[in-house]
Order: C-alpha cells, then structure tokens, then sequence
C-alpha cells in the first residue's frame, strides 16, 4: 500500500515538473501543497506507523494469545493494578465505553477481574489474573523484537529524539483542544 502512494507521490512530482501557469507552479504541486499528497502530513504518517506497529506487536503477542488491543490494557495494569475503569481509560488513550467493552474481552478471556470499589459502589477496579501476569515475562521479549525492528537504522539518540518529539506532538494537540485522551504512556 505504501509503495502505491509513493509511486502516486512521484508521477505526481514527474507530471508537475516545468509545468506552469503564468509563471505559477501548478498549485497542486506536493512541494508547494502539504496537503497534496499524504505522505506530507504528520497525522497520515504516524496512523501508518501505529498501524504497522500494531500489526507487527500482534503477530508476536497473539502467540500468548493476547490481541494488541489488550496488551495495550495489560501493559498499564502491570505497572499499577486496582485502577479504576476511568483510570484505565486515560491511561490507555481510550474513551470509556470502548474501555468497557475492551475490559469484557479481557474478562473473558481470562486476563482480568472487575472489582466493586469497597469506598465507592460507582467505581469498579480492574485487577489482573494470576495467568496475566504470568505473561508478562512471556511477551517482554516480544515487545522488544518489536521495539528494534521499529528502529532499526536509528542512533539511540534518535530513537530518543523520536520519542520526544512525538510526546510533544501529543501534549500540543491535547493543549490545542484535543479530546483530552492524554496518556502518560510514550
């Protein structure tokens, strides 16, 4: 798919050389336009990243048995158990009803238990099963195989650039009036 959009990039790159209107570069020229081609724009490329670093984390996590939607939801509770739904929302970057019907998966699946809040009945935590966080050593590698493929070819200073930078990224679309999934996960 992305060589197709390369290839679409370049005819169109060919096709508007020395053309011109007046003395005008053809406005629709991917050098003068941001936004002629997707490759130009920040939000085209990192849903193309996230979704290869997703496809590539479930090849490897789904051998445990585990989708990439709830490792993202394991990875959070084995830093910290007994978050509450909301918690866990924020955490993950997710909206609440899509925590809610992510958390009936896990519960399913054996991976987690919802708890009622002994302080307050309209809070329920989530805690993980014995078997989860027995994963946890299993899919470390995994998520590291993932990690080095990611960044093959980058210094350890760029990789941490790159992590920089997208954090920002984030932080300033959140400032700007994002809808307020912010994450303390990079």
């Amino acid at each position: 798919m992305w060589d197709r959009y390369r290839l679409a990039h370049e005819v169109s790159i060919a096709g508007s050389r020395g053309r011109r209107d007046k003395g005008r570069m053809n406005p629709y020229d991917p050098g003068k336009d941001p936004f002629a081609h997707p490759s130009s724009s920040l939000g085209y490329l990192t849903r193309i990243a996230f979704r290869r670093f997703s496809r590539a984390l479930e090849k490897r996590t789904l051998e445990q048995g585990v989708s990439s939607g709830q490792w993202r939801f394991l990875r959070v509770l084995w830093q910290e158990e007994g978050l509450t739904q909301r918690e866990l929302s924020l955490r993950v970057g997710m909206r609440e009803p899509t925590t809610v019907v992510a958390l009936r998966g896990l519960e399913k699946s054996g991976f987690v238990e919802r708890r009622p809040s002994t302080d307050d009945r309209r809070k329920v935590h989530v805690y993980l099963t014995p078997h989860a966080r027995s994963l946890r050593g299993a899919l470390a590698p995994a998520i590291a195989d993932v990690n080095a493929v990611a960044t093959a070819g980058m210094t350890d200073a760029e990789v941490r650039t790159l992590k920089r930078l997208l954090t920002l990224v984030g932080e300033n679309l959140l400032k700007a009036g994002g809808d307020g999934e912010a994450t303390t996960e990079a």
